[in-house]
């Protein structure tokens, strides 16, 4: 097998109008997530594949987060072996807060990362 780099950037540099796809769990989503992400945890990603890559096609680009980065690596090596253009979020939703990057919550009391 063939092992190119996985594409990846910094929380830093995520545009502030990209597609975030949150592949974490829903009590990970509900403490806190980007304002506008696509949540699809990795649990779901095969059964809601479809919508995933229509997204993608809209967005252009796919940011690919999860609380690290491990879980996301795993979902941006799928997307890029079929052919769509996804990048992992290094660091994932620590590197997002940790940068001082927007966050909401799903309940409306602060936003954190579980």
């Amino acid at each position: 097998m063939n092992f190119s780099p996985l594409p990846s950037v910094d929380a830093a540099s995520v545009p502030a109008d990209g597609l975030v796809l949150d592949v974490r769990e829903d009590d990970e989503w509900a403490a806190g997530h980007v304002e506008g992400a696509l949540h699809v945890p990795m649990s779901d990603f095969v059964a809601r594949f479809g919508e995933v890559t229509e997204a993608v096609a809209e967005q252009g680009r796919a940011y690919v987060m999860c609380r690290v980065g491990g879980r996301s690596a795993q979902v941006t090596q799928y997307l890029v072996q079929q052919g769509f253009d996804a990048v992992n979020v290094d660091g994932g939703m620590l590197a997002w807060d940790g940068a001082g990057r927007p966050m909401v919550s799903g309940n409306g009391s602060p936003a954190f990362v579980l």
